[in-house]
């Protein structure tokens, strides 16, 4: 460490000058320093004000090596082998609990649903899921139709299909929970909805293992991404027993194993709100399946948003509980 030898010698006369104060002098002194504290305070503050606006107009620059307002998906970085995701100081996209498809393949159309499609009207808000910097506001006639699509500090990013109106620009910074557009029916739809898609560095998650729209919440305070696919939820005080991001050639490797081993064994702080849900089989309905799982066909449908008339599809996610 290096000393400036000029305030060296400045702080040693400005010493030996409140030795010689009269007392009332080195009372003032006294008196100064807690203002002095906060003046620390205030310094400390501003610089996190700085930290947050520039993670704000850089999100996730540690991940990400460009910034483009073309391709949706591609990311030309190297991803991480485990990536702690924070998903505190969230909202949810909309209020609707109401889930039309489901992530997974779709045998009608031969390909994956790589996002949750849900209910909402044409003209409903559509709110920004975390804060964050618009990367896409554009339409694609035979896809999302008018989609936006947001990075997040947090690593991730969301996006937002077949609205009927998108109501922010490219590269404008958004708060969690601002309006970016309008519930819609654009694109490849056959009914006004949201599809809403979380992706880390290109490659989708199920926004299910991380949000919960019949319970209008977050499935938890983090997300451990992992590139084999095999996300885990984490609570804050399990999230503490894991590095923040792991690359394939990291030696925090080891450390990543024993902080798993060290996580395991500990149990839900409340058992009480664990969601628990079912994957209907081919040939269940309401009722077979509410009387395997010891519920009943109304908990069902009041907690999943459907009727008894609604038809289930194999593969389909219930939440009973």
């Amino acid at each position: 460490m290096f000393f400036n030898l000029k305030f060296l010698k400045i702080g040693a006369v400005a010493f030996v000058a409140m030795l010689s104060l009269p007392v009332s002098g080195q009372d003032l002194l006294a008196r100064q320093a807690p203002i002095d504290k906060k003046m620390r305070a205030v310094d400390s503050v501003a610089l996190q004000r700085l930290i947050k606006s520039d993670n704000l107009q850089n999100p996730a620059f540690e991940l990400y090596q460009d910034w483009n307002n073309q391709y949706a998906h591609r990311c030309t970085a190297t991803m991480p082998e485990v990536y702690k995701i924070d998903l505190r100081h969230f909202c949810m996209p909309t209020p609707s609990q109401r889930i039309t498809s489901n992530y997974g393949y779709r045998r009608s159309f031969g390909r994956m649903h790589k996002g949750l499609d849900i209910k909402v009207y044409i003209g409903d808000t559509i709110y920004s899921a975390f804060s964050g910097k618009v990367r896409i506001v554009a339409y694609e006639r035979g896809g999302y139709g008018k989609y936006i699509v947001i990075r997040h500090p947090n690593g991730l990013e969301t996006v937002y299909g077949h609205l009927s109106k998108q109501i922010v620009q490219e590269n404008q910074v958004v708060k969690a929970g601002e309006p970016i557009g309008l519930g819609g029916n654009t694109g490849r739809s056959t009914g006004s909805h949201l599809h809403f898609e979380t992706r880390f560095m290109g490659q989708a998650i199920n926004p299910a293992e991380m949000f919960d729209f019949v319970a209008q919440d977050v499935t938890c305070d983090y997300y451990l991404f992992k590139a084999n696919g095999r996300g885990l939820a984490l609570t804050s005080e399990q999230a503490r027993n894991y590095p923040d991001v792991v690359y394939p050639s990291d030696k925090n490797k080891p450390m990543l194993a024993m902080a798993e081993h060290a996580v395991k064994p500990a149990a839900p702080a409340k058992k009480a709100n664990t969601v628990k849900v079912h994957k209907v089989r081919s040939g269940e309905s309401l009722y077979t399946i509410a009387k395997k799982l010891g519920t009943t066909v109304n908990n069902l449908c009041k907690m999943n948003g459907i009727t008894r008339r609604t038809i289930l599809r194999p593969g389909q996610i219930l939440r009973y509980s």
